[in-house]
């Protein structure tokens, strides 16, 4: 099965469109459980399948990932199984543990305009990181897609973008004022003198200091730069201001379907959970607001 994973890889890049960061993902988790049937000298089963979860569990693996590994394994053997190059699909009938149920953190609005007036607007690196603050927020992007968008995408006189999302699908955005004005003072003033710093020249439309094209890491490093001037205790990450996006449309009236297109979510379901959100801050506003909200006066524990 070792010998079959290869092939498994590479349809999963050239077929599904898979990224890199799935790849790896994939490639890592197979075989992993390769290894550990090797180990055993079972037969790969269901039973074994089983097994290998529990193995998981007990040396402390979180639900998420095992949940992961499981989609992982799944994918590989339904591969191999449409190619009847194993009898049956021992992933068949085997369930992910239960997740327990989390809301995603959001982002208060006026900690929101706090974090987007934190970059210094005088330096290059300020009215970068000024765009990509205020181009997350406002269009709810992933960072990979952030980092994928070129000099090209961007038009100021143009308040949509066109993104590539997972697995290559192709979506229109919506791109609000405040994030179009950075992005333009970027583009005029800030990107030629970080693209100046390079000998190469690149399209790519975020520059590191160095003029090459800024990578995933920083933007998280430039998250925190910022976080930790307007708060000494809040820890958040870009797929949090992400988060903040769809549940401020939400909490503003926008429509689940719509979130859901401008998100890139292939089901609605994954949409849905913003619903949940947006009634729990509904509900911290009914306990704020309304004078009979709690009795005694005090507010009532939830």
């Amino acid at each position: 099965m070792k010998d079959r994973l290869e092939a498994f890889i590479e349809y999963m890049r050239l077929v599904r469109r898979a990224s890199e960061h799935t790849l790896t993902a994939y490639a890592s988790d197979v075989l992993a459980f390769l290894d550990f049937a090797e180990e055993t000298g079972a037969i790969v089963d269901q039973l074994l399948i089983r097994r290998y979860l529990a193995h998981l569990q007990k040396t402390g693996q979180a639900k998420r990932s095992t949940g992961r590994k499981l989609a992982a394994l799944r994918s590989f053997f339904h591969y191999l199984a449409k190619r009847e190059l194993v009898d049956s699909d021992p992933t068949e009938g085997v369930r992910p543990p239960k997740q327990s149920r989390t809301l995603p953190k959001v982002m208060r609005e006026e900690t929101v305009e706090s974090l987007m007036n934190a970059p210094d607007q005088v330096t290059a690196e300020g009215l970068r990181d000024r765009a990509i603050l205020e181009t997350l927020y406002s269009t709810g992007l992933r960072v990979s897609e952030l980092l994928s968008l070129k000099t090209t995408d961007i038009s100021p006189h143009a308040d949509e973008l066109n993104v590539i999302g997972k697995r290559n699908k192709e979506r229109i955005v919506i791109v609000g004022s405040h994030a179009l004005e950075a992005l333009k003072s970027y583009m005029d003033c800030g990107r030629p003198k970080l693209a100046a710093k390079s000998k190469k020249s690149t399209d790519a439309l975020f520059l590191g200091y160095r003029g090459t094209k800024l990578v995933s890491s920083s933007v998280r490093r430039i998250l925190d730069r910022y976080v930790e001037q307007i708060s000494d205790s809040m820890k958040i990450s870009p797929h949090t201001l992400r988060h903040s996006f769809a549940t401020h449309m939400m909490d503003h009236g926008a429509d689940l379907r719509s979130v859901q297109e401008l998100l890139g979510h292939e089901s609605v379901i994954t949409t849905q959970i913003y619903t949940h959100v947006s009634g729990e801050r509904l509900k911290e506003v009914y306990d704020r607001a309304h004078p009979r909200a709690a009795l005694g006066g005090e507010k009532m524990e939830r």
